[in-house]
């Protein structure tokens, strides 16, 4: 019987659900938002939650034990440097938002997002905006400029 045993199994043995979670983690705190599926959601949430929660106890051992769970440097600064933004809560840092379900398989997905990424995802979508209309300009700019350039003469190629 499987009495008492919580968690999610995500149908992979115990290396690689800790690779996978970690994994996960590590792209949340860089990233703020991801997209996944719910059970990966669910099941890494008290993760990251307690990442947060050392995060927010800023002290040289948090930052060892946060070293030895995230799996890059850079995401270790980071997550110090966002948690001051949960100091009054203690708990509930993370929203997921169900998005619908994957073609093919049929799993269902959600992006899940720290609590107040909100300016940063807007900030996100403003610089995509951004490019994408730089891109389309200079597309169109190329169109006009290929348009505008002289038929070359046929009959000019040289072969011999």
């Amino acid at each position: 019987m499987r009495h008492r045993r919580g968690g999610w199994k995500l149908g992979r043995n115990t290396s690689h659900r800790r690779a996978l979670l970690r994994n996960l983690v590590t792209s949340l705190i860089l990233e703020e938002r991801i997209e996944t599926t719910v059970p990966k959601a669910k099941a890494m949430r008290p993760h990251v939650e307690r990442m947060i929660t050392l995060g927010k106890q800023g002290d040289l051992a948090a930052r060892r034990h946060a070293a030895a769970w995230l799996m890059t440097p850079e995401s270790v600064r980071k997550l110090f440097d966002i948690a001051p933004r949960f100091g009054d809560r203690s708990g509930g840092y993370l929203r997921i938002i169900r998005s619908g379900w994957r073609q093919g398989d049929g799993g269902e997905k959600c992006f899940i997002e720290l609590l107040g990424s909100e300016k940063l995802q807007q900030q996100k979508r403003e610089k995509r905006a951004e490019a994408r209309a730089r891109r389309a300009e200079a597309t169109k700019k190329a169109m006009e400029e290929a348009e505008a350039q002289p038929p070359a003469e046929e009959g000019t190629d040289k072969k011999e």
